[in-house]
């Protein structure tokens, strides 16, 4: 993180919940905060990159207390903005290293938010936090996407993931370091605006490492949140991992 709010500074903050707009459907959020409410079982939840409170104030809405970690004042600006904002406790700080007071049911990163950490240690570290912030039998939950290698041919390092009138978006992969940097490009008032952000992608297979490094298992893994079954097919996943419950 190169500045005080990371990526999403004012900026990209002021527009977020416009240009991720699809991902404020009903019919996305929906199945997130049934399948997480279920998870929380009356508990209380953590939230990791809280951000404008996607996710957080509908879990709110349906009973779940949800306090929040975020590294961008800007984003929480916004999420205190909304009704109901006001409410939900954030500290704002690096997710991976960051700690708060009392213990929680569930803790939770969706939306790819696992990969804004951009080394293995910090990843692996960010396990060992929530592990701590957990209650025994407590979970945590990352919904994340599956690296699309076999998406790119052999030599090439770029491939479109949003290609549309007024937006296009481009993922740059660096296979040595399992670096991708996501470039986005929208006409914004006539002008064309470029966010270019860096991300560490990941495997499930080593997710389940960092899992059992903090003490944590596996409990599933789903394609979605309605638990679509997750396959070689699969372009993101769901997962749960376990704290044990002595």
């Amino acid at each position: 993180m190169h500045d005080d709010n990371g990526y999403l500074d004012e900026r990209v903050a002021a527009r977020y919940d416009e240009s991720a707009a699809e991902m404020f459907d009903a019919g996305i959020v929906g199945p997130a905060i049934d399948f997480l409410a279920e998870i929380a079982g009356g508990g209380r939840a953590l939230e990791l990159g809280i951000g404008t409170g996607r996710i957080a104030l509908p879990l709110v809405q349906r009973g779940v207390p949800v306090y929040g970690i975020d590294l961008s004042e800007a984003m929480v600006a916004r999420l205190r903005a909304k009704p109901g904002g006001e409410d939900i406790g954030v500290t704002i700080g690096d997710f991976a290293t960051t700690e708060v007071e009392g213990l929680f049911s569930v803790a939770y990163l969706v939306f790819n938010t696992i990969m804004n950490l951009t080394t293995q240690a910090a990843q692996v570290e960010c396990f060992r936090n929530v592990a701590a912030h957990l209650e025994p039998g407590g979970c945590f939950v990352i919904e994340v996407g599956v690296p699309g290698l076999q998406r790119l041919p052999p030599g090439e390092t770029i491939r479109a993931f949003d290609v549309s009138e007024t937006r296009w978006g481009f993922d740059e992969y660096d296979v040595k370091t399992q670096g991708l940097t996501s470039h986005h490009f929208e006409i914004v008032d006539g002008r064309v605006e470029r966010l270019s952000i860096p991300f560490r992608y990941v495997w499930p297979s080593e997710l389940d490492l960092m899992a059992q490094l903090a003490g944590m298992r596996l409990r599933e893994r789903w394609a979605g949140w309605k638990r679509e079954p997750f396959t070689s097919e699969s372009r993101q996943h769901v997962s749960v991992w376990e704290q044990p419950k002595i």
